[in-house]
């Protein structure tokens, strides 16, 4: 078992503990901030960023599997099923996901916190915690990218599957505002309408924005690094 394999491993590991410790052991009272409520049942999954963190564990999972029985050549004849999913789930929703996820809830924590992780919160979702769901995705997964050798999809599939992921997430907390009456951000309950939805036009458009700026820093990375190792072949 080779270093990368130990590496996707722990992140694994890490993101898979994550989840079940935040589903099991976090637990606020609705007295305390209503983001404690389980709007409808929806438990945890009433968040894009337990979403993302279940789909970071998955992803490496996939990764140790195809470390084990896959390959991770840069261009083989015939890749493996296993390499083939886990080339298409970092393009399309991992990178573009975690770096989402990440950028949204920091950008909006330093502007007002009250509006995504109220100082209510803190003494029942731990620190610790708070940075595997909101910063250790984005570090897991560029250190991913600039590690693994993967091919891009078509621009038209990877924005597609993404595209519709994004989309099925806002149907899903609407149908929780419809049969619970409260959205599940705060930051949703200060924005009318037509803010609303300019918020959530910006936010697909933000998540396309993340989409290409991996496709290019994939391109740029690995173009950089054949290069490097034609000059020592030479």
């Amino acid at each position: 078992m080779g270093v990368r394999t130990l590496c996707h491993g722990l992140a694994a590991v890490h993101f898979w503990f994550g989840c079940y410790y935040d589903w099991n052991y976090v637990q606020i009272p609705t007295e305390v901030h209503r983001m404690g409520d389980s709007f409808g049942k929806s438990g945890k999954l009433k968040f894009l960023t337990y979403w993302d963190a279940l789909l970071q564990a998955l992803f490496f999972t996939i990764c140790v599997i195809n470390d084990l029985v896959g390959t991770n050549e840069e261009a083989p004849k015939k890749a493996p099923l296993i390499r083939r999913v886990k080339d298409l789930i970092l393009p399309c929703l991992a990178f573009p996901l975690s770096m989402f996820v990440g950028l949204t809830f920091w950008g909006i924590y330093f502007v007002d916190r009250e509006l995504i992780f109220p100082r209510a919160l803190d003494q029942f979702f731990p620190a610790w915690l708070n940075h595997v769901m909101h910063t250790n995705i984005m570090i897991f997964i560029l250190i991913e990218l600039f590690t693994s050798y993967r091919k891009y999809p078509a621009r038209k599939v990877g924005l597609t599957i993404l595209s519709l992921f994004m989309l099925v997430y806002l149907v899903w907390i609407h149908i929780i505002h419809a049969y619970s009456g409260m959205w599940v951000y705060p930051i949703l309950e200060v924005l009318n309408l037509p803010l609303r939805i300019v918020f959530f036009i910006g936010l697909l458009g933000l998540s396309v924005s993340l989409y290409i700026v991996g496709e290019k820093l994939n391109g740029i990375v690995w173009s950089q690094k054949k290069h490097s190792l034609k000059k020592r072949s030479n």
